[in-house]
């Protein structure tokens, strides 16, 4: 059974850094691409970051380039999204997910109707 599990949460100021980690359980990802969403209370899921699974390629959001940085550790099964000058507009569940169909070396897609698996989230939420 396939489970992701978000961890690195929590409050922190306006300008502080967090370093969320999702942990894949249950299968190997090392061939596919992954990628961070989030959802702010009374909003739609939206798209964060996405890496493709030989890192080589990386997707941002507007709102989050220069701020946010994911990458991965095959070896570990892990992804990852540092997060610095942090604002309050940041304030969501941020969930990692997993596009598990497609393997293309170069593929890191913005849509969470290409991911299949998902974490249960992680809750950011950052103070002004």
């Amino acid at each position: 059974q396939v489970q992701l599990e978000e961890s690195g949460g929590g409050l922190v100021q306006t300008g502080g850094s967090l370093r969320l980690s999702c942990a894949a359980l249950g299968r190997t990802f090392s061939r596919s691409a992954m990628g961070w969403f989030r959802q702010a209370p009374g909003k739609e899921r939206e798209f964060v970051a996405a890496i493709s699974w030989s890192s080589s390629f990386t997707n941002y959001a507007d709102s989050v380039k220069g701020r946010f940085t994911i990458s991965r550790d095959n070896a570990k099964n892990m992804v990852y999204l540092q997060m610095n000058s942090l604002k309050p507009e940041d304030t969501a569940v941020y969930y990692c997910a997993v596009d598990a169909a497609t393997s293309t070396s170069w593929s890191a897609p913005n849509i969470a109707g290409k991911y299949d698996y998902w974490g249960q989230g992680t809750q950011v939420t950052v103070s002004s």
